[in-house]
């Protein structure tokens, strides 16, 4: 520790020298005046009288040169340490050697520190140390929280030289428990405010410390807040710095991943930011953007967008407008601008923002969604959530095809006039195709007074399409029969409907500028032929699609009637009814 690390110099070597003399002098002139005694004489009277106080002089001039030469050392390490506390801007290495050299200064076994909370204000344990340099954890050290209540609201320091014999403290527990003898307690002062408290204490030696020791310490406590002090605020500036940062970082990304192009402009309508998707709508570089005029970027969109802007600056209110242009490397687009004055912290407008978005994908989609809703009802257009992921352009999969047709159409039409033949046949095609939709299945084409419904395409995935696509047969069926009630008798048709279940492929067919979409294979002609097998009324399934829905309906298994080249088409289902719910 530093007060027992204290070297003599050469003036106090000197006095030591001389005290060691002025010893063998006096032993040796006692020696002399008992051999004088013996002889019947004396030396003079104060001749070793003087030879003591002599000695005693040099000795407690030893003593004074030896305690100046600690305290002078003790001050050169406090200056020393003062220098590296606030060269150091880490708050737990600064308090780590306030409390070390705290210890080491005034001969400490231990040392404990306080800090005041800015938002509680209580007071709050920081760091543990003892003589040896090792931190000592806070459940482990035990101080007297009365003298280090007592330190923080008074301010004043509290010395004891017998802790465990103070009658201010002795019935403390922690006194009583660690039997503390010698305790120096001192305030750490910042702007004339108690910012933390600093106890040492030694268990071993009582009277430790005294004034010497106390000035000493308050010296350095004052330092030591200082230190403290600016440690924490060069965490505070660097924490506020790394949130600085990180929210720059985070802003810019932000910035950067809009998917609106936002520019900003000055006054003066010159760019000031502009973003990744600006870039990309506008097809023009950041580069190129920045510090440029507004009017330099944007398209013309339409006539009058100056005075819009002017607008948004004078009236200061938003502008929102949607515009087609033709952009270089681009061709057509579909712009919405919304435009915005931009305010600062006393809501005085010094710029405009711009917010651009490329409608042009949308307006394309919304185009192939018109197209797509003439195959499938409302309910399955709302659920497509991308055209491109369809797969349109051809899949082979699973489906379940119904092939409905008037009879006796040819002849009926025979009989009536253009205008109420189409009209009875519109009405017809509706109930069909009500009932296909109804079940959730796609109309492929109508074919004069025929119709085609298809189940689990891309349109419409399903995993019970062939129930789905029995249910509108049936559906059909009997919606036909509900037609005639309003119908004259004459009037009456009735559809023979056939349905296949299997493979097909299926997707857009046709030219660039007219395109269909359809199922291309067997299950297409087969249900065909189905339908060709029915009479009036009747609902005809194949083989495949019976196995699919053998527990929804009861069958008539019949021979074919058309065969058209089909050799292994033996046996084809009558579709007579629905079975029973079961229980």
């Amino acid at each position: 520790m530093l007060k027992s690390t204290h070297v003599p110099n050469a003036a106090q070597e000197e006095i030591l020298r001389l005290s060691q003399q002025l010893s063998d002098l006096e032993g040796m002139l006692r020696a002399q005046n008992d051999i004088l005694q013996q002889r019947g004489m004396n030396l003079p009277t104060d001749a070793l009288e003087q030879c003591y106080y002599v000695r005693s002089d040099l000795g407690s001039l030893a003593r004074h040169m030896f305690d100046e030469a600690t305290e002078l050392e003790q001050l050169r390490a406090l200056a020393n340490t003062i220098q590296l506390l606030n060269s150091s801007l880490e708050v737990d290495q600064v308090l780590h050697e306030v409390m070390d050299t705290a210890i080491a200064l005034i001969g400490a076994e231990r040392g404990y520190i306080v800090l005041r909370d800015p938002h509680t204000d209580d007071m709050r344990f920081r760091a543990a140390r003892d003589c040896h340099r090792e931190t000592i954890e806070e459940d482990k050290f035990t101080v007297s929280q009365t003298i280090v209540s007592e330190v923080a609201q008074t301010g004043e320091p509290v010395v004891a030289g017998n802790a465990v014999l103070d009658p201010r403290y002795s019935a403390e527990a922690s006194i009583v428990m660690h039997a503390p003898r010698s305790v120096l307690c001192v305030p750490l002062i910042y702007k004339e405010s108690v910012t933390g408290v600093l106890y040492v204490d030694n268990r071993q030696q009582p009277d430790l410390f005294g004034d010497k020791e106390l000035s000493l310490l308050m010296a350095f406590a004052n330092q030591a807040a200082i230190a403290i002090e600016n440690a924490y605020l060069f965490e505070h500036v660097r924490q506020t710095l790394a949130e600085i940062t990180e929210m720059k970082e985070l802003m810019d990304n932000v910035f950067a991943s809009i998917a609106s192009g936002v520019i900003t402009a000055d006054a003066d309508n010159m760019i000031v930011t502009y973003n990744q998707a600006a870039e990309h709508i506008l097809g023009v570089s950041y580069q190129d953007a920045i510090g440029r005029p507004l009017q330099s970027v944007l398209p013309a969109v339409f006539q009058g967008f100056d005075e819009l802007m002017a607008s948004v600056r004078e009236e200061d209110r938003q502008q929102v407008v949607e515009a087609e242009s033709v952009l270089p490397g681009r061709g057509a687009v579909h712009l919405n601008l919304k435009m915005a004055p931009l305010k600062d912290a006393n809501n005085i407008t010094y710029g405009m923002v711009l917010v651009v978005d490329d409608l042009t994908e949308i307006k394309k989609r919304d185009a192939t969604l018109n197209t797509v809703r003439t195959y499938l009802p409302p309910s399955l257009v709302r659920n497509i959530q991308s055209i491109d992921g369809l797969g349109l352009s051809g899949d082979e999969r699973e489906i379940s095809i119904v092939f409905a047709d008037v009879r006796g159409f040819t002849t009926f039409s025979e009989q009536l006039p253009p205008e109420q033949l189409l009209e009875i046949i519109n009405r017809f095609l509706s109930v069909s195709t009500d009932a296909i939709q109804l079940y959730d299945g796609i109309v492929d084409k109508y074919m004069g007074d025929a119709v085609v419904g298809l189940f689990n395409t891309q349109l419409n995935p399903q995993r019970d399409h062939a129930v789905r696509a029995v249910r509108a047969a049936l559906s059909m069926a009997y919606d036909v029969l509900a037609l005639h009630e309003v119908l004259a008798p004459e009037h009456r048709l009735f559809y023979g409907i056939g349905v296949d279940t299997g493979y097909a492929m299926l997707g857009n067919v046709g030219s660039p500028s007219r395109r269909e979409f359809t199922a291309i294979g067997a299950p297409f002609n087969f249900a065909k032929l189905l339908q060709e097998n029915a009479l009036a009324g009747e609902i005809i399934i194949s083989e495949h699609t019976y196995e699919r829905v053998r527990d929804l309906v009861t069958v008539e298994a019949l021979e074919p009637r058309k065969v058209k080249g089909y050799t292994d088409f033996q046996v084809m289902y009558l579709v007579t009814g629905v079975q029973k719910r079961r229980d």
